[in-house]
């Protein structure tokens, strides 16, 4: 049976580019140098980049896989399991080497403390692992701001022709920062539950997010994260939990608190291994939902999960329209 090449040196540059010239110059050389040496590649980045990418690749095009992050990494808790551990897990003799561009111009203020913990814990999830991961980000249409985080959150930094390694490198201050109490609830339907009442508070989810626009597949991802969020309340989280369901915006929310405590900051990003019981309760939420939040503190957790009421397909354009992450 193979195993994961460990006890190498795990990779985490960020790239920081001012044009689509520099973007492609450096993407491909990037993929080309792991082509050249036999790397397994895998490229995911937003749309229009990635056709970028593919384009200028040509046929070798064909030997890397070729992931729309805007689909796959929408949810950034889902871009760890999902993406990247889901390319290199599969390749577990030599080095693996992955482009992730978890974050464009288009990202929301909401979504982007969920990409800034997703860019810390990178760390953590390959630590002494033979990947390189590459996380491009424009330098002239994303924040200050996130620039700084990345700056914080990856060891070595790309620049133009230079590279250098991040005197503010810390990833650790970036995961707790971001882990904020999250915004009051409005005006929201809630239902406080305990172990006889699962089945109950998952009817109750069904019920009231049914009546808020979602239906079909969206309602079945709805009803299976509400389940697999009040289980591990009642198991972890002290036996007892309050779930609320609201609307905001086009989205269906539903959050889940107890009074319980993550402990383990890659909790939901961790695939389990061969012949785990258990222990894929938050991880399927991170998969079916359009984004997760998550605050945890010594009176307990929340876990906040949000559902586009209709899907959401093809809305990133990284190069082709001027836009900033919102803060």
């Amino acid at each position: 049976m193979s195993t994961v090449a460990i006890h190498e040196k795990f990779e985490h540059p960020a790239l920081f580019y001012r044009s689509a010239r520099e973007y492609v110059d450096r993407t491909v050389s990037f993929v080309q140098e792991g082509l050249d040496v036999g790397e397994p590649v895998a490229v995911a980045a937003p749309g229009p980049n990635l056709e970028l990418i593919r384009e200028a690749l040509g046929a070798d095009a064909r030997a890397v896989l070729l992931l729309d992050m805007a689909e796959e990494g929408r949810n950034p808790g889902r871009i760890i399991p999902k993406v990247l551990r889901g390319f290199a897990d599969g390749h577990r003799h030599g080095r693996v080497r992955i482009i992730g561009e978890p974050v464009w111009p288009g990202r929301s203020a909401l979504e982007y403390p969920a990409c800034a913990q997703h860019e810390a814990l990178i760390n953590a999830a390959f630590e002494g692992r033979a990947v390189t991961v590459l996380c491009p980000y424009d330098e002239t249409r994303l924040d200050e701001e996130v620039l700084a985080d990345a700056r914080i959150t990856h060891p070595t930094v790309l620049t133009g022709d230079t590279e250098s390694a991040s005197d503010v490198y810390d990833w650790r201050s970036v995961v707790a920062r971001y882990n904020r109490p999250l915004p009051p609830v409005p005006d929201a339907a809630t239902f406080s539950f305990g172990a006889q009442e699962l089945a109950a508070a998952r009817a109750f989810a069904v019920d009231a997010a049914g009546r808020l626009g979602l239906a079909g597949q969206r309602l079945t991802d709805a009803e299976l994260a509400v389940a697999e969020l009040t289980t591990n309340s009642v198991v972890h989280g002290g036996g007892r939990g309050t779930l609320a369901v609201w609307a905001d915006g086009g989205q269906v929310v539903c959050e889940v608190r107890d009074a319980g405590r993550m402990i383990d900051p890659l909790a939901g990003r961790r695939p389990p291994e061969h012949g785990q019981i258990g222990g894929r309760g938050l991880m399927l939420v991170h998969y079916v939902a359009d984004l997760v939040r998550t605050h945890t503190a010594d009176d307990g957790t929340t876990v906040r999960f949000y559902l586009d009421r209709v899907d959401r397909l093809g809305d990133a354009d990284p190069l082709g329209r001027v836009g900033r992450v919102g803060r």
